[in-house]
């Protein structure tokens, strides 16, 4: 019996059911002791876009990926430069961004959604990227400091600039240089072919194309950590592959005292299960002791960004992979 049969049909469904205009999808397997990762297992179907006219997919889209970007780039350099000994988990961020005034945040809260920090920006969409960042810079700590998960794009953003402070070159160019050399993603890019890339939603009555979808990273351009990056299921996979190797095995545990709790980056599920979701319609998990992946990248924001069914029916699919997976 094919592995995964019973996930596979409930990501199919998606389409069927037109929850979602089309869908990649792969999975990697553990045959015996050597992983299969044969890209014939790459799998797509559906449409591409629905508005302003249907185009089917063809396999090679670049997806946004949204905060996927995180996982992808930013956290990995992040822990590459504390293997090195070039930052250490629990510097102060104020060491490397003094704008920022509480010196209890540390990256290991930065990296496990544990900082705090939180506040509203007034006309946050309206400021350009210098001013975006000095807002945030100015965000207050709240009573969930080292207390509770509280997901966000701020410490990823702030995980972001520390890194430029280090390289002296911004994120996004450190991102793609890195994710390239280091995992090989031969298509991962901030400045995507057009002709390639899956719409999302209409932002001032244009459909997003090509454009990153996160307000905050076209506010930020090349400066921003936290999402932004276009690439295709092939890499996606590809990283994945890398991601399930011993070299990080280490990810594969909750690294604070809560529940739910956080691994570096990522999402820590029952079993030691390592997951991350983009926005605008993509998921990961990685299964470690097993040796199984699986991949999902849709565009679920197009053409209405708002797609409740979607995000229910993600859930299910989870579950049915950590089932189908042990």
């Amino acid at each position: 019996m094919k592995k995964f049969q019973e996930t596979e049909a409930q990501i199919l469904n998606l389409v069927n059911q037109q929850i979602v205009p089309g869908v990649s999808y792969g999975f990697i397997s553990n045959h015996g002791k050597q992983i299969k990762t044969s890209y014939d297992e790459a799998n797509y179907a559906g449409n591409k876009s629905w508005v302003p006219e249907i185009t089917p997919l063809k396999g090679n889209e670049l997806y946004d990926l949204a905060s996927l970007t995180k996982v992808m780039g930013t956290v990995p350099i992040i822990l590459k430069l504390i293997e090195e000994k070039k930052i250490n988990l629990h510097d102060p961020i104020k060491k490397y961004l003094p704008q920022f005034k509480d010196e209890r945040v540390e990256i290991f809260h930065l990296l496990t959604h544990t900082s705090g920090i939180a506040g509203y920006i007034p006309n946050r969409d309206s400021l350009n990227g210098e001013q975006l960042i000095s807002a945030l810079l100015k965000l207050p700590v709240t009573d969930n400091f080292n207390k509770k998960v509280v997901y966000t794009d701020t410490g990823m953003i702030f995980l972001g600039l520390i890194i430029e402070t280090i390289y002296h070159e911004p994120i996004q160019d450190v991102i793609k240089k890195f994710v390239h050399e280091t995992f090989n993603l031969e298509d991962a890019t901030f400045d995507p072919e057009v002709s390639r890339c899956t719409p999302t939603y209409e932002v001032n009555g244009k459909m997003l194309v090509g454009i990153p979808n996160d307000p905050k990273a076209r506010q930020l351009g090349k400066h921003c950590g936290s999402a932004g990056m276009f690439d295709n299921l092939i890499d996606v996979m590809q990283f994945s592959k890398i991601m399930l190797n011993t070299n990080y095995k280490f990810l594969y545990k909750n690294y604070t005292d809560l529940n739910p709790g956080r691994s570096f980056g990522w999402d820590i599920k029952p079993g030691n299960i390592l997951f991350h979701t983009g926005y605008t319609g993509h998921f990961i998990a990685l299964d470690y002791q097993h040796q199984n992946a699986m991949v999902v990248l849709t565009n679920r924001v197009h053409p209405v960004e708002h797609n409740q069914i979607f995000l229910e029916r993600r859930e299910t699919i989870l579950n049915s992979f950590l089932n189908e997976s042990k």
